[in-house]
Order: structure tokens, then sequence, then C-alpha cells
């Protein structure tokens, strides 16, 4: 595969969301009668798409309102919502600081230590407003917090690292033991993140219910630009899909992949699915919701990291109520809300009535699909041209 880039060098192809489009079949479906649902571990949500870790996306009130909605949200451990007992002020601190300021305050801010106690009392406070507690944290901290956090009673644990592999190589301390890990959690285990074939297939014989894919696609993150690695959302969840299909034959036991990051459209998402995504993971679309902490900023959630950030705060705005993000109506037209509902129309356009048919559907490379006959839309910034 792939083709000469040099003397000795041959580089793959590969496809990010731009650059494809899904091709309608011989049968259409009613979008109201299409299954969206996915399973993660035993639960079934007829919402899939998850609400990323990140602290201007997620805070306790924000998870129990995408619990009501039949959803699922993240919230990071690591983040200051156990820093600070009042997460509030530090947020709107965060929120206030001019663009110049921001990235040296984030640092500043996250230097403060994690209070183990605030652990279980964020999750408490999920737990009894009647949400569904997720929550996210590095590999190094999973020992500690994990017993936290299911003690407190979490529903899922998420392990999340930019780049995350069974073969950790390390000296100078000692890299956590996917595979130990996950067989003595008493709750389903999420890890993330990786985009290859083969790093998929060795994630998933640790035991783990689900596998975030994606590396540097997130509106917020720099990753690319600053270590120069990733690979394109479409090819990295085709490969991961592809993993999951060949375990699931050896071994009957089906992992979810969920695509993690760079969509903040409804495209983007059907896409996803298509490319053998069970379900996404975004941040950027949610940071713009009126629950959302960030107050219409969102930022990276390696923006923290006193050595090398390789994420950035941006501006997002307000647009909307998570509701009309996730549900509708679309008060905007560029297709950022009511993301289950471009969902259903795609699967009904596309004839798939569940998400295991829309990764059976026909996907071409179209680079122009994007701005074919949109030059109006482009001039006025309007629409998907804006």
């Amino acid at each position: 595969m792939g083709e000469w880039i040099g003397m000795g060098r041959r580089a793959r192809r590969c496809y990010g969301f731009d650059e494809i489009a899904l091709v309608p079949g011989n049968q259409t479906i009613n979008p109201a009668e299409v299954d969206t649902s996915f399973e993660l571990g035993k639960r079934k949500f007829r919402v899939p798409i998850l609400a990323a870790a990140m602290d201007g996306v997620v805070d306790t009130k924000f998870a129990v309102t995408m619990s009501k909605l039949n959803g699922l949200a993240v919230i990071n451990l690591d983040g200051v919502q156990t820093r600070y007992d009042n997460p509030e002020s530090v947020l709107a601190k965060i929120a206030s600081a001019s663009p110049q300021e921001a990235t040296e305050l984030i640092q500043e801010i996250y230097t403060k230590p994690i209070k183990e106690k605030l652990i279980a009392t964020r999750v408490s406070q999920i737990k009894r407003k009647g949400g569904i507690a997720a929550v996210s944290c590095i590999p190094s901290h999973a020992e500690r917090f994990a017993k936290i956090a299911v003690a407190a009673g979490a529903d899922y644990f998420v392990v999340q690292s930019t780049v995350t592999s069974t073969k950790h190589i390390a000296k100078e301390y000692k890299s956590l033991d996917l595979y130990a890990f996950c067989h003595k959690m008493k709750i389903p285990v999420v890890v993330g993140n990786c985009v290859t074939y083969g790093t998929t297939l060795d994630l998933m014989s640790t035991g783990v219910a689900g596998l975030l894919i994606g590396i540097g696609p997130g509106a917020a993150c720099t990753t690319r630009g600053v270590l120069g690695i990733g690979v394109p959302q479409v090819t990295a969840t085709v490969d991961a899909a592809a993993a999951r299909d060949f375990y699931f034959k050896r071994t009957g036991k089906y992992v979810t992949i969920i695509t993690d990051g760079g969509m903040n459209r409804g495209g983007d998402i059907c896409k996803a699915f298509a490319s053998g995504a069970d379900a996404v993971m975004i941040g950027s679309s949610f940071a713009r919701a009126k629950e959302a902490p960030g107050g219409g900023y969102h930022w990276g959630m390696a923006t923290s990291n006193v050595n090398l950030p390789r994420g950035t705060r941006i501006y997002v705005g307000t647009t909307g109520s998570l509701k009309e993000i996730l549900l509708g109506p679309a008060r905007v037209d560029d297709g950022s809300q009511n993301l289950m509902g471009a969902l259903k129309t795609s699967m009904g356009s596309l004839g798939a009535a569940n998400i295991k048919e829309m990764h059976d559907v026909e996907i071409i490379i179209a680079p122009s699909i994007q701005t074919e006959g949109k030059i109006f839309q482009v001039g006025q910034r309007v629409g998907m041209g804006k």
C-alpha cells in the first residue's frame, strides 16, 4: 500500500472527513424509525454521542443533563473539578483571560494538586441527581483514582492519554498494566487513544469495553502541529473497525469503537459511523452549549502541560442549549445543532436501519464535496461556507 515519497520510502494515503462522501443505496427509511442505539458494557444508549472529558465541556451538572437526554458525558478527574472545591470561579477566570495570557494561566491553574476527596464528591453529585457517572484520568493516576471512583458509584472508567499502547517502556516509573487493571475493575473500562489496526487489536486483548480512536483531530488540540503525529479520522476509524471485527470473529467479544475528535457538524458524525464507529466522542460542539462550564471557551486536555503544551484555548461561543445541540430544533444553519436529527436523516437517506448497517454504506473519495456549488455560501459566509 502507498506510494513513493522519496528514495526508499513509501507512504500510505489516508483520509479525513472533508475528503469523503456517503452514497445512498437502493432503499430509504423513515428517519423516525431508525435505531441509533449502541452498547457500552451492558448498558444501551439511544444517543451514540459522548461528551469529551474536557473541563470546558463537562462538569457534574452537564453530565446529569446529558444522561437525561440518554447520552453519556465523561468528567475529567485530572482537571479543575478535582483540584478546586469551587471550580466555577476558576473556569470563569480561564474564560476571561486574554489569548496571550490563556496558556500560561491554565498551566498555573493546573499545578494545584488534585484533592482525592473531590473525586468521590463529583461522582456522588452526578449519581444523586440520577446521572450516569463516567470518569477519566491519565494512566499514571488510574490505579489510585479508580478505587475511589468505583467506591463512590462510578459507572464507567476511562483511561486516556495522547497515545496509548499495551507496550509502554519506561525505567523512570512503573507503567500501568492495562490487562491487570481491566480484569480487576468492577465497571467497564474505556481506553484511548489509538489510531492503528495493530494497536487496536492489542488493546482489545486487555479486556476493555471500548476504545477511543483519534490522535490530534480535536478543535483545541495541537498535538499534530507540536509532535507531527496523527492519522486522519476516516482512515483511523476504518482500521480500528477492521480490528474490532477481526477480534469479534476470533473471540466472540465485541469491543465498542468510539471515534474521538475532529467532528463539529452532523455530516462529520455520519461519516464516522459509515467508517465503522459504534459511537463518537466530541468536545467543541458541546462546549457551545449553555450548560457547558467553559462559558463559550474550549481548551485541549494537554494545554496545561507545564513542559510542552499540546492544546490551546479557543473561543467557540454559546449557540444554544445542550438539548438543541443534541436533539434540536436547530437554530443555526451550519450543521452544528440537532446532531441526532442529522444522524437519523442521514441513516434514513442511506437506507441504514441501525448503526451496524451504517458500517456498510458506500463511501467515495470526494475532496470537492464540501465546496461544489457552494460559491455563494462561501462568499456570504453562511451555512457550511462560514
